[in-house]
């Protein structure tokens, strides 16, 4: 669990437009309902699964810790 906000951050971001399907490589955010792929770089080595191989330890929840609500969700490929 990554529990604080300087603990990690977005490595690499890539939104998709799905009217269109194409990639914009420049996106700086994610926008609500967006579809991105990410990369996150952390100060902690972590050690999840693919989510192909186990789908509880291979999927990740985005938590805003000031107002305690989810944020994101996603899979691990």
């Amino acid at each position: 669990m990554i529990n604080k906000k300087e603990n990690w951050k977005f490595s690499e971001l890539e939104t998709l437009d799905i009217n269109s399907y194409n990639r914009d490589l420049e996106a700086k955010e994610i926008n609500m309902n967006d579809i991105a792929r990410v990369k996150v770089r952390t100060t902690h080595r972590l050690m999840p699964d693919s989510y192909r191989d186990n789908r509880i330890t291979g999927s990740i929840v985005l938590m805003d810790e000031n107002i305690n609500e989810t944020v994101a969700a996603g899979i691990n490929v």
